[in-house]
Protein backbone atom coordinates (compact mmCIF):
# COMPACT_ATOMS: atom_id res chain seq x y z
CA UNK A 1 0.00 0.00 0.00
CA UNK A 2 1.38 3.54 -0.76
CA UNK A 3 0.58 7.01 1.15
CA UNK A 4 -2.90 7.89 -0.36
CA UNK A 5 -5.92 10.15 0.76
CA UNK A 6 -8.86 8.59 1.44
CA UNK A 7 -10.97 8.33 -1.11
CA UNK A 8 -14.26 9.25 1.30
CA UNK A 9 -11.75 12.34 2.16
CA UNK A 10 -12.15 13.71 -1.35
CA UNK A 11 -15.64 13.29 -1.63
CA UNK A 12 -16.62 14.99 1.57
CA UNK A 13 -13.95 18.06 0.79
CA UNK A 14 -15.19 18.63 -2.99
CA UNK A 15 -18.80 17.95 -1.28
CA UNK A 16 -18.11 20.41 2.22
CA UNK A 17 -15.05 21.51 2.03
CA UNK A 18 -13.08 20.57 5.55
CA UNK A 19 -11.07 22.70 7.19
CA UNK A 20 -7.51 21.51 7.12
CA UNK A 21 -6.05 24.62 8.69
CA UNK A 22 -9.50 25.55 11.10
CA UNK A 23 -10.28 22.12 12.48
CA UNK A 24 -8.38 19.98 14.94
CA UNK A 25 -6.24 17.70 13.05
CA UNK A 26 -4.68 14.53 14.36
CA UNK A 27 -1.63 12.02 13.40
CA UNK A 28 -2.52 8.33 14.75
CA UNK A 29 0.84 5.58 14.84
CA UNK A 30 -1.19 2.57 13.83
CA UNK A 31 -0.58 -1.15 13.68
CA UNK A 32 -1.17 -2.92 10.42
CA UNK A 33 -1.55 -6.18 12.03
CA UNK A 34 -4.74 -5.09 13.64
CA UNK A 35 -5.89 -2.70 10.80
CA UNK A 36 -5.95 -3.05 6.59
CA UNK A 37 -6.63 0.17 4.71
CA UNK A 38 -9.74 0.47 2.63
CA UNK A 39 -10.84 2.60 0.33
CA UNK A 40 -14.01 2.61 1.92
CA UNK A 41 -13.07 3.75 5.48
CA UNK A 42 -14.42 7.13 6.13
CA UNK A 43 -14.41 7.89 9.93
CA UNK A 44 -11.72 6.88 12.58
CA UNK A 45 -14.50 3.93 13.74
CA UNK A 46 -13.51 2.15 10.98
CA UNK A 47 -9.70 1.66 12.14
CA UNK A 48 -9.88 -0.62 15.42
CA UNK A 49 -9.25 1.12 19.00
CA UNK A 50 -6.35 -2.11 19.14
CA UNK A 51 -4.77 -1.05 15.71
CA UNK A 52 -4.39 2.82 17.55
CA UNK A 53 -1.14 2.96 18.81
CA UNK A 54 -0.91 5.32 22.10
CA UNK A 55 -2.35 8.85 21.53
CA UNK A 56 -2.79 10.92 18.55
CA UNK A 57 -0.64 13.97 18.28
CA UNK A 58 -2.22 16.98 17.50
CA UNK A 59 -1.15 18.81 14.59
CA UNK A 60 0.01 21.88 15.25
CA UNK A 61 0.64 26.00 12.55
CA UNK A 62 -1.01 24.32 10.03
CA UNK A 63 -0.76 25.34 6.93
CA UNK A 64 -2.46 25.20 2.98
CA UNK A 65 -0.61 26.56 0.36
CA UNK A 66 -1.16 26.21 -3.48
CA UNK A 67 1.49 25.28 -5.67
CA UNK A 68 -0.45 25.46 -9.51
CA UNK A 69 -3.57 23.94 -8.93
CA UNK A 70 -2.48 21.43 -6.04
CA UNK A 71 -3.23 22.40 -2.42
CA UNK A 72 -0.65 21.57 0.15
CA UNK A 73 -0.72 20.85 3.81
CA UNK A 74 1.82 20.90 5.71
CA UNK A 75 2.10 21.72 9.78
CA UNK A 76 4.96 21.46 12.85
CA UNK A 77 6.77 18.01 13.43
CA UNK A 78 4.83 15.71 15.52
CA UNK A 79 5.49 14.47 18.77
CA UNK A 80 4.01 11.14 20.31
CA UNK A 81 4.31 11.56 23.85
CA UNK A 82 5.24 8.06 25.71
CA UNK A 83 4.41 5.75 23.49
CA UNK A 84 3.85 2.72 25.16
CA UNK A 85 6.44 -0.15 24.53
CA UNK A 86 5.02 -3.71 23.35
CA UNK A 87 3.42 -5.88 26.08
CA UNK A 88 5.14 -8.95 27.69
CA UNK A 89 8.51 -7.88 26.32
CA UNK A 90 7.20 -7.95 22.44
CA UNK A 91 8.29 -5.51 20.11
CA UNK A 92 5.03 -4.40 18.67
CA UNK A 93 5.77 -2.35 15.41
CA UNK A 94 3.61 0.54 13.97
CA UNK A 95 3.93 0.83 10.61
CA UNK A 96 1.65 3.48 9.67
CA UNK A 97 0.00 7.25 10.24
CA UNK A 98 -3.46 7.85 9.59
CA UNK A 99 -4.47 11.79 9.39
CA UNK A 100 -8.03 12.77 10.19
CA UNK A 101 -9.82 15.43 11.60
CA UNK A 102 -10.98 14.83 14.90
CA UNK A 103 -14.68 15.92 16.20
CA UNK A 104 -14.31 14.29 19.48
CA UNK A 105 -16.66 11.03 18.36
CA UNK A 106 -14.66 8.49 16.06
CA UNK A 107 -17.70 7.84 14.31
CA UNK A 108 -17.75 11.32 12.45
CA UNK A 109 -14.08 11.96 12.92
CA UNK A 110 -12.75 12.07 8.92
CA UNK A 111 -10.04 9.83 7.72
CA UNK A 112 -7.94 11.97 5.44
CA UNK A 113 -5.00 9.94 5.33
CA UNK A 114 -3.26 7.26 5.14
CA UNK A 115 0.92 6.77 5.24
CA UNK A 116 2.97 4.05 4.88
CA UNK A 117 5.91 5.28 3.62
CA UNK A 118 8.44 7.02 5.30
CA UNK A 119 11.67 7.65 6.49
CA UNK A 120 11.42 5.81 9.92
CA UNK A 121 8.65 3.45 9.48
CA UNK A 122 8.05 1.52 11.20
CA UNK A 123 8.58 2.51 14.45
CA UNK A 124 9.24 0.46 17.12
CA UNK A 125 7.61 2.40 20.64
CA UNK A 126 10.19 1.69 23.61
CA UNK A 127 7.90 4.04 26.28
CA UNK A 128 9.53 7.25 25.20
CA UNK A 129 8.47 9.97 22.76
CA UNK A 130 8.93 9.75 18.83
CA UNK A 131 8.76 12.65 16.84
CA UNK A 132 7.68 12.33 13.36
CA UNK A 133 9.49 14.90 11.09
CA UNK A 134 7.05 15.56 8.36
CA UNK A 135 8.23 16.22 4.63
CA UNK A 136 9.86 19.28 3.64
CA UNK A 137 7.58 19.38 0.95
CA UNK A 138 4.45 19.48 2.79
CA UNK A 139 2.47 16.09 4.76
CA UNK A 140 -0.12 15.65 1.97
CA UNK A 141 -1.07 17.72 -1.13
CA UNK A 142 -4.22 17.13 -3.28
CA UNK A 143 -6.18 19.25 -6.39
Amino acid sequence: MANTLYPKFKQTHAATGIGLVSNTIKAQLVDTSAYTYSDAHQFLSSVPAAARYGNPATLLNKTVSLSGTTAVFDADDSLFTSVPAGSSGTTDKEEAIIIYRDTGDPTTSDLIYYIDTATGLPVTPNGGNIVVSWNASGILSFS
